[in-house]
């Protein structure tokens, strides 16, 4: 058998190996997730993982047992992926490229504005469908909760010279633009003089489920948030995506010696 085909199979048992953890994490989280937040990425996973486990058995036994259109199929798959994966790539950085944080005077944290990021990503996050679920999840991720048990102690000059992240600064205190004052990190007092224009003002409570889960400035948080993270996940990507041209040319090198070997013994 050829070095290539040798390669094709293991580099696909390796991935058949993988699947299978991937496919037992998606069942596990079907069965153990209470919220919503962590059911959310049952399916995915599930979906995943058994995608993995039937593309990398079509490659193991078309370049193992040298079946012509299971590797047909393996490489079809293949370029496809390669394809849906360039332009997610492009898509992510096109759509990261706009927004960021306002530095703000004296403060070790930024103030964050929904209008500065693309509109697809605003779109997004103002349907009420999508920011429900998305609120849900910050909400049991307790995110707020233990930016009030590290900060509890601080004054208002040392809670401003905190270094937040953007969903600490976005969704659990008001915007500085307010005026409230402080009586805790998570606790603040309207006293009915604010003359801001800030629409994030009427929306905060300081009920630990409401707190400014509602303002825009904690759907912009979340944006920076997406915005790295894709960001990060693009960068990854790129380097997935070579790996899988260098198995693709792999696999049509295997493809190719195992349609000679096919045309060999017929004759």
């Amino acid at each position: 058998m050829k070095i290539s085909n040798n390669l094709v199979g293991l580099l696909n048992f390796i991935t058949f190996l993988l699947s299978i953890p991937i496919v037992v994490a998606g069942v596990w989280l079907s069965k153990q997730g209470s919220t919503e937040c962590e059911k959310f990425l049952d399916k995915p996973v599930i979906i995943l993982g058994v995608f993995l486990m039937l593309v990398s058995l079509a490659g193991l036994i078309g370049a193992c047992c040298r079946v012509s259109w299971l590797l047909w199929v393996y490489l079809l798959v293949m370029f496809l992926l390669i394809v849906v994966l360039f332009a997610f790539t492009i898509f992510a950085f096109v759509v990261t490229n706009k927004g960021a944080g306002k530095v703000l005077s004296g403060k070790g944290y930024k103030e964050y504005r929904l209008g500065d990021y693309s509109n697809w990503l605003q779109k997004r996050v103002n349907s009420t469908k999508n920011w429900n679920k998305i609120k849900s999840c910050l909400i049991d991720s307790k995110v707020c909760s233990t930016f009030h048990d590290k900060y509890v102690n601080d004054t208002i000059t040392e809670l401003y010279k905190e270094n937040l992240s953007a969903l600490q600064a976005g969704c659990c205190k008001p915007s500085d633009d307010c005026s409230f004052t402080y009586v805790s990190p998570i606790n603040w007092n309207n006293n009915g003089t604010t003359s801001s224009s800030n629409p994030d003002c009427s929306e905060w409570a300081n009920d630990a489920k409401v707190l400014c889960f509602n303002c825009q400035s904690c759907k912009a948080g979340l944006l920076d948030n997406i915005k790295s993270n894709w960001k990060k996940t693009a960068v990854v990507n790129i380097v997935f995506l070579i790996f899988l041209i260098i198995v693709y040319s792999v696999g049509c090198c295997a493809f190719r010696n195992t349609r000679r070997d096919n045309e060999y013994w017929k004759h």
